[in-house]
């Protein structure tokens, strides 16, 4: 297979569409199709509700893709899975995608649709007073920098930040982003080839919105769990971030896996580390739903 930085948009995309799992789901009590509004038109969701007892907390889960690709149906597995095992609600956002929608039309959506759950959640037997946001990769920048639109703009009170080898600086030049290794799936240059469909203008990357790591206060943010890939040109990212948390006084985790790379998380059916990820996350999300609670 060639390396997505070799691909087109169109080529990537297809590629990705071929490769969905067609594993069976994992069962789970119910799946709404919701369509709400956004800054730039109705936002499709997915909401997932697990068999547990009313009102739910919720996890806004923002798939993963380079914010060109990922879609509902390729977070589909991740989604029933820590619905069930953390009990909570997740609702999974289809943002709008780059390049046709650059930067900042996918966090908009994102930091919209948790806006609107934390609003009119409970019309769906949710306990919007106990939201969290969360994502893989893109997803995970996504997820970070909605936390800091949430305290920024005085947006709903978040219980937890999930961040999977999340992209956190568009010019990071970290070890390893520069380290020689062996990664045909997802490499220095396959990063660089998502932020720059993803950027109109490259000066964009400078904006905390898309770039958290530039942020200059960390302070305020909610908790956080930074999952890491050993093999992973976006490791050190997440790990100088969860560092930067702490320092500004924000109670956070950071995990790294050992032996896998960038992209692990998704392949519970193949790797027992990402069986080992989903549970730690799940333990996360429920120790920081039941804080809110109290």
């Amino acid at each position: 297979m060639r390396p997505l930085r070799e691909l087109s948009v169109a080529e990537a995309r297809a590629a990705e569409l071929a490769g969905l799992s067609t594993n069976a789901l994992e069962p789970i009590a119910e799946v709404r199709e919701l369509v709400l509004p956004g800054p730039g038109g109705p936002i499709a969701v997915r909401l997932y509700l697990p068999d547990a007892a009313e009102p739910l907390p919720v996890l806004a889960y923002f798939f993963g893709g380079g914010w060109v690709l990922g879609s509902l149906d390729t977070a589909e597995p991740v989604c029933r899975r820590l619905a069930n095992a953390a009990a909570c609600a997740v609702v999974s956002i289809a943002y709008r995608r780059a390049p046709e929608n650059p930067f900042p039309a996918a966090i908009e959506d994102c930091y919209a649709a948790t806006c609107w759950f934390a609003e009119h959640g409970d019309g769906h037997g949710l306990d919007a007073t106990r939201l969290a946001v969360g994502g893989a990769s893109s997803g995970g920048n996504l997820a970070a920098a909605a936390a800091m639109l949430a305290r920024d703009r005085g947006g709903p009170s978040l219980a937890f930040q999930l961040l999977v080898y999340p992209p956190l600086d568009y010019r990071a030049a970290t070890p390893s982003m520069r380290e020689p290794s062996a990664r045909p799936f997802f490499g220095p240059e396959d990063v660089g080839w998502c932020w720059a469909h993803y950027l109109a203008d490259p000066a964009d990357g400078e904006s905390p919105s898309a770039s958290p790591l530039r942020a200059g206060d960390f302070r305020g943010l909610p908790p956080a769990l930074v999952i890491t890939a050993e093999f992973d040109p976006l490791r050190d990212e997440g790990e100088l971030y969860a560092a930067r948390l702490r320092e500004d006084g924000v109670p956070t985790e950071a995990v790294r896996f050992d032996g896998v790379m960038h992209g692990f998380f998704s392949l519970a059916d193949e790797l027992d580390a990402a069986i080992e990820a989903k549970e730690l996350a799940a333990t996360a999300l429920r120790r920081a739903f039941a804080a809110a609670r109290i």
